[in-house]
Parts: structure tokens; C-alpha cells; sequence
């Protein structure tokens, strides 16, 4: 049984009392009556007549009284004060075991080092502020890890068109290319998606720390459903890729009108690069229990049971998607981070590989002037 930290203090402290009130006692108890009979001793042939007893006058009996209940009070005093140091120090250092552990542990992480782990010691609040800083701990770690991991993501997604457009330069340094429109066009393309890289960090960065600049408004979810469908439909012709809309369904919610689009056009175009040709891609506006949902299903690659969380994870991508995108692979992370700060979310569910994926964004409904 764990006992809670304030009433373990309150025993130590009445332990310490009880141990001085004791020693303190015992003390006295032993050596008063010694005392005492010293003094009437001394008192009673201090003059070498054997004075007796009953000629002492009881001034002197009173005296020899006080002195020995003095001597005795400071020895036992003394004792106790002894006593209950031992005993304070012994329960201080049981108590200050656990809290030593913790202060370590937070000297190592801030050295960057979450490896170590603090021992959950047996009281409730003590036990739950280990555990706090053991949570911490990995809590870091996994961030350090990630940053690390961004680190390496980024360096790999800008190296292709880096090289890329290096081997451009060289090749109209050596000749082999013509200053063509072609040659530029490729050139532009390559900076292009340096660029959105570039841009899809920062939305990224702001958004995952709460920096995003909003401007909610009421808006109709479906109205901006059509919209970003309209925007894309010429991609679609292009690639031969059927989109379909159902969106006719009026879904009032306060949202930033810009970004809430950014997420839909995120969503579309995921679904683009995930359909091969003659495929469909169907957009769906509904309303579903207070919350506005928009469902952007498609057909085709699909996704793995392990794959339906990793595809919002950055620059993660579907081993089995047939052709690399042509995005910055953080269009789905950026998705849901803009989602979840207008208090919705965006959710993935998948048949299975080969059998199609939808992509769910829920915002909450405003009714009546109010958010519902």
C-alpha cells in the first residue's frame, strides 16, 4: 500500500517528537532521582557534622531539588535533540532519495541526454513526479529524434532537384545543352519545387507550433469543396482521372476561407497522384452529428493498415503509390495541422492496397451564429 507524501511527513515529524519526548523522559526519569539524592548527600555533610534529614529545613531540601531537576532537563534535552537529529536524518534522506533521482534525471536531460530513467519510489506524489519526468524524457527524445530525422528528410527531398539543376548548369557550361526554352522550362520547374518545398516547411513549421495566421469567417465547407474541385479539374482532364462531386449539401463553419481551401487542394491533389488513369476521385459534402465533414475518396493505390497514420507523417511515402509525386511530401501533415487548429481533424481509411483510400476532413458545424 502507497502512503501519500503529506501524511508520511506528518509521521516522520511525530516520529522525531515522540522519539525526543521519550529519550527526554527516560533521561530524566533516571537521572533525577540520582541527582537529587547527590545533593542531599552533599548538602547533609557539607559540613562534616552528619547533619540529618529531619534537621534540613526545606529551603535546602527545595534547593537540592531544583538543581537536580535542571541537571537532569538539560541532559535530557541534550539527549533528545541527539536522538531526534539521528531520526531526522535518517527519514530526510529516505525522503530526499526519490527527489535526488528526479534532480539528476533533469540535469541529464538537460545535457540532451533522455537515455536515463528516474525509479518510481512508492509515495503517490512522488511517484507521479518521476513518472512525470520519465514521460518528459521520451517526450524529448522522440522529438529530438524526429528533428534529427527532418534533418536527413529534407537534405534527401532538395538533393534531387539540386543535382538536377546542377547537371543543367554543367551541361550549359560544357555545351550540351542549347540555351532553349526547354532547357529553361526544366530549369524552372526544378526551382519551382525548390520553392514550394520552402514554403510548405514554413506552413508547416507555423502551423505545428500555433503560429498560423487565421482569419476565420463563416463559410459554406461545401461552397469551398466546388471551389478547389473547379481549381484542379484542368489536372484532372489532363491525367485522365474522373472526378466526381456531391457537395450540394450547405455546411456553415468559422474557418479562414484561404486556408481551409489550402486543405482541401492538399486533399485533392493527394488523391491525383495516388489514381492512375481512368480512375475516379469523388468529392463528398455532408453533415454527420453537429460536424461538417468533406470526403475526398479515390481509387487507387490504396493504403496498408500501417500506412493509414504514416501518409500524415513528413515527406512519409506509399511504397506501393506507382509514380513519385510530384509534391513536397508534407501536403497531408500541413493538412491536418490546419484542420486540427480550426478544432476539426483529417482522418485516413483504406479497403486495402490497390483498393482506393479516402481522405476525411471534419470541422465543427456553426449553427445559429455558435459553433455547435
Amino acid at each position: 500500500m502507497r502512503m501519500r507524501l503529506s501524511l508520511r511527513l506528518f509521521i516522520s515529524y511525530a516520529a522525531v517528537a515522540v522519539v525526543g519526548g521519550i529519550v527526554a523522559y527516560l533521561t530524566i526519569s533516571l537521572l533525577a532521582p540520582r541527582l537529587f539524592e547527590d545533593r542531599l548527600g552533599m548538602m547533609m555533610n557539607s559540613d562534616g557534622t552528619g547533619m540529618s534529614m529531619g534537621s534540613m529545613d526545606a529551603t535546602s531540601v527545595r534547593s537540592a531539588f531544583l538543581s537536580a531537576l535542571t541537571t537532569s532537563l538539560i541532559i535530557g534535552v541534550l539527549a533528545s535533540v541527539v536522538a531526534a537529529g539521528f531520526v531526522a536524518a535518517a527519514v530526510t534522506g529516505r525522503l530526499l532519495r526519490p527527489l535526488n533521482a528526479v534532480r539528476a534525471a533533469t540535469k541529464l536531460i538537460a545535457a540532451g541526454k533522455y537515455g536515463g530513467t528516474v525509479p518510481v519510489p512508492s509515495e503517490p506524489e512522488l511517484a507521479a513526479l518521476a513518472t512525470d519526468v520519465n514521460t518528459l524524457a521520451r517526450a524529448l527524445a522522440e522529438t529530438e529524434s524526429r528533428r534529427t530525422r527532418l534533418l536527413g528528410e529534407v537534405a534527401h527531398e532538395m538533393r534531387t532537384p539540386l543535382t538536377v539543376l546542377d547537371g543543367y548548369v554543367e551541361g550549359l557550361i560544357d555545351g550540351v545543352f542549347t540555351a532553349g526554352p526547354d532547357t529553361f522550362g526544366s530549369l524552372s520547374e526544378e526551382l519551382r519545387r525548390l520553392h514550394r518545398l520552402s514554403d510548405d516547411l514554413s506552413s508547416l513549421s507555423r502551423a505545428q507550433e500555433q503560429r498560423l495566421d487565421l482569419n476565420p469567417v463563416t463559410a459554406d465547407l461545401a461552397v469551398l469543396a466546388r471551389r478547389a474541385a473547379a481549381r484542379l479539374s484542368p489536372q484532372f482532364d489532363d491525367a485522365a482521372v474522373t472526378l466526381n462531386l456531391d457537395a450540394d449539401t450547405a455546411l456553415p463553419v468559422h474557418v479562414d476561407p484561404d486556408r481551409m481551401t489550402q486543405v482541401l487542394t492538399n486533399l485533392l491533389g493527394n488523391a491525383l497522384h495516388a489514381t492512375p488513369a481512368g480512375g475516379t476521385v469523388t468529392i463528398t459534402a455532408r453533415g454527420a452529428g453537429g460536424r461538417g465533414e468533406v470526403v475526398v475518396s479515390d481509387t487507387g493505390v490504396g493504403l496498408d493498415e500501417e500506412d493509414r497514420e504514416r501518409v500524415f507523417e513528413r515527406f512519409y511515402r506509399v511504397p506501393s503509390q506507382a509514380r513519385r509525386s510530384a509534391g513536397s511530401g508534407i501536403g497531408l501533415t500541413i493538412a491536418r495541422e490546419i484542420a486540427r487548429a480550426h478544432g476539426g481533424d483529417v482522418t485516413a481509411s483504406s479497403a486495402g492496397p490497390e483498393r482506393g483510400a479516402s481522405f476525411t476532413v471534419v470541422l465543427p458545424l456553426r449553427i445559429g451564429g455558435r459553433e455547435s
